[in-house]
């Protein structure tokens, strides 16, 4: 089962101790506490051992995984159209967000700017993310 390493490791340098002095402290095999420190891997009568040599709750050993924090980058493409007489309506919003898709961009936020021409935008302008991978 998975166990504490980084906790067992800190403790263990806390009191001071050697790998082979917790080995005698907890009644383990010096190669059983090497394995430990460097697996974070323990059977439930190791892992009941290190507790009571540390003078800890067993639950205090469990492994904890970290939430990994996800990067994103992002980009942004203009999308423009007109109003008014000469009207060229909307451009096809589906098929950009596909090609981007493709790509592994996905719409984030859809945006229309102010502009000068009496309130009315010439222009969309898609945000986009994808994933970092690392």
């Amino acid at each position: 089962m998975r166990i504490n390493a980084e906790l067992i490791l800190r403790m263990r340098k806390e009191k001071s101790w050697s790998q082979d002095e917790l080995a005698i402290a907890s009644g383990l095999n010096l190669r059983t506490i090497q394995r430990i420190e460097s697996e974070a891997t323990a059977s439930l009568q190791s892992k009941k051992a290190l507790a009571s040599a540390f003078e800890l709750d067993v639950r205090d050993l469990d492994y904890e995984e970290q939430p990994k924090m996800k990067k994103y980058e992002y980009k942004t493409v203009e999308l423009p159209f007109k109003f008014g007489f000469f009207k060229q309506g909307t451009p096809d919003i589906e098929e950009v967000l596909n090609a981007e898709g493709a790509e592994g961009w996905r719409l984030n936020q859809m945006v229309l700017p102010a502009s000068s021409n009496m309130g009315q935008s010439e222009k969309m302008i898609a945000i986009l993310e994808r994933e970092l991978i690392d």
